[in-house]
């Protein structure tokens, strides 16, 4: 993964515990890298360490560590580092879950080593869809809930995901039902 990946993951850390738990985490996680440069590839290992350290110096579950960083990755990392992207993918939440294989291809440009998921959406319906999420790397599919979850941060919507198949279980690929309702001040329709 690249550099922003474990950069995304020690902001989310020190945003909600501070430097004192990242340095445990780092250590513990076995990192003696504290600064990571976003546009180069590391070992895909570094992060899933980090995560697992984040996890049990935490106390949390890495269901709910791993939410609370996708979310956190919309709403600051992407903003930060891929706002004018964001903003192109699409004008709603819908749109820009069917343009998600689009978006990563722009940010390709931008890391050229990304060997991103792939996303494609199906059963559309206005307020509902199925998307379809195949990757090579393992039991991100909780980080994806989150991403989810802060697109409609993004994008002003309450979001609902359910998985509803699992490759951890047999499937070819995850597959997650998402639901989503238009905020209006506040109150969801």
């Amino acid at each position: 993964m690249y550099g922003i990946v474990n950069k995304s993951i020690k902001e989310y850390v020190t945003t909600t515990d501070g430097a004192r738990t990242w340095e445990r985490i780092r250590n513990q996680a076995g990192v003696d890298l504290d600064v990571f440069i976003s546009n180069k590839p590391y070992p895909d290992e570094i992060s899933y360490r980090l995560v697992s350290a984040a996890v049990e110096i935490l106390g949390v579950s890495s269901r709910d560590f791993l939410i609370g960083l996708g979310e956190h990755w919309i709403i600051k990392t992407g903003q930060n580092h891929y706002g004018p992207l964001l903003a192109a993918g699409g004008e709603s939440f819908a749109d820009f879950l069917i343009n998600l294989n689009q978006f990563h291809l722009r940010v390709r440009l931008i890391h050229p080593e990304l060997n991103p998921p792939d996303f494609i959406c199906t059963d559309v319906e206005p307020y509902r869809l199925k998307l379809h999420y195949r990757t090579h790397r393992p039991g991100l599919s909780d980080f994806v809930v989150g991403l989810l979850q802060g697109l409609g941060t993004l994008f002003s919507d309450d979001v609902f995901v359910e998985l509803i198949e699992s490759k951890n279980q047999g499937a070819d690929h995850d597959v997650f039902d998402v639901r989503w309702a238009p905020k209006i001040s506040g109150v969801t329709r």
